[in-house]
Parts: structure tokens; C-alpha cells; sequence
């Protein structure tokens, strides 16, 4: 009999509390991201060794947000890779829904808009490396 019951919801190790939490995590991120990406984007980010130098400063840049957002949500080491999971599954949703339907949150230009899109879906990725190695060093 396992003495230390944690409700799980959907077969996820999380609590209802900590799944809808870390899925509203996940779209502040993605918003975030996008506000960011746009006000940037008239600098010519997308271009160049520009391109490469955001890409570099996602990795550091992702950091303190997944370890913040595994704290708020009260999630332990080893369930880390299942919460950025879901936290990149909300983001990605939202980056879908507005690359088709809403662009202009990207910036007026297409050039801005497929330069952002392929920034969070590398951000996406950069957040799921990083949580494997969180899982790791559990």
C-alpha cells in the first residue's frame, strides 16, 4: 500500500491544481516568448549572425523559467520532463493558433512571423533538453 497517495489526473503524476497550472505556465511563456520575439524583430534578429546569437541566448534564457515554473508547481525532479511536457504541449497549441489565425502577434512582416514561429518551436525543444537533464540529476 503506497502510504504517500498523490492524485493523479489523466494517468500524469500531477494533481488537477498542478496540471492546469503548468498548462497556464506554459501559455504565459509562449506569450511572453511572443511579446519578446515581436518587439525584437524589427532589429533583424532573424538574419545573420543575429539569428544564431538568439538561438544561443535561448538556451541560457529558458533556464530560469522552467526551474521557476517546476518550483511554483511544486513538481519534483523526477516528474520534470513530464511537466515541461505539458507546459510545451499548451505553448505549442498556442503558437499553432496564432501562426494560422492570428500573425500580427508575430509582427506585420511574414519574414517575422516564420522567424518567431521557428524560435519557440526551438525554445520548445531547448525546454524538454533541459528538462531530461533536470530529470537526470534527480
Amino acid at each position: 500500500m503506497n502510504t504517500t497517495h498523490r492524485e493523479e489526473f489523466c494517468g500524469l503524476p500531477f494533481s488537477r491544481r498542478q496540471t492546469g497550472l503548468l498548462i497556464i505556465l506554459g501559455a504565459i511563456l509562449w506569450l511572453v516568448a511572443a511579446l519578446i520575439l515581436k518587439a525584437l524583430a524589427p532589429s533583424g534578429i532573424y538574419e545573420g549572425s543575429a539569428q544564431i546569437i538568439l538561438y544561443a541566448l535561448i538556451v541560457p534564457g529558458t533556464v530560469p523559467f522552467l526551474l521557476a515554473s517546476l518550483k511554483v508547481a511544486s513538481i519534483e525532479r523526477p516528474s520534470s520532463f513530464a511537466a515541461v511536457a505539458l507546459m510545451t504541449m499548451s505553448a505549442m497549441l498556442l503558437d499553432g493558433i496564432a501562426l494560422a489565425w492570428f500573425p500580427f502577434l508575430y509582427g506585420g512582416d511574414v519574414a517575422y512571423v516564420a522567424g518567431a514561429g521557428a524560435a519557440i518551436l526551438w525554445g520548445a525543444g531547448v525546454g524538454l533538453v533541459l528538462a531530461l537533464f533536470v530529470n537526470r540529476a534527480s
